[in-house]
């Protein structure tokens, strides 16, 4: 269930601000229950840029190599908004079944 929430986590990181790889992987390690590395979000990164949803440009650094920054695209937007309708019933869904318990 992590797995599949990830890529809209960084979709939605990247949504009002361009950022670069490392920074991505710190704020994703630092949502609790989101601890994740860069050996996983690389991978995601370069899949999301393949598939459209992210484009990047690098950009000198002051402090060490140029960094590659992500910014998300239309279709990135597109497919944001519509992880957010599922996910919004799907948590409504669950809660309503762990919180309110058995209806019967």
């Amino acid at each position: 269930m992590r797995r599949g929430a990830i890529e809209y986590c960084v979709l939605a990181l990247v949504r009002n601000e361009e950022r670069y790889g490392f920074e991505l992987v710190r704020e994703l390690a630092a949502a609790d229950g989101l601890v994740t590395s860069e050996g996983t979000v690389y991978p995601l990164l370069t899949r999301l840029r393949q598939e459209g949803l992210v484009e990047t440009t690098w950009r000198e650094s002051n402090q060490g190599p140029p960094r590659r920054y992500y910014r998300i695209t239309r279709d990135g937007k597109r497919a944001l908004e519509t992880f957010l309708g599922q996910w919004e019933r799907f948590r409504d869904a669950v809660d309503q079944l762990l919180v309110g318990g058995d209806s019967r």
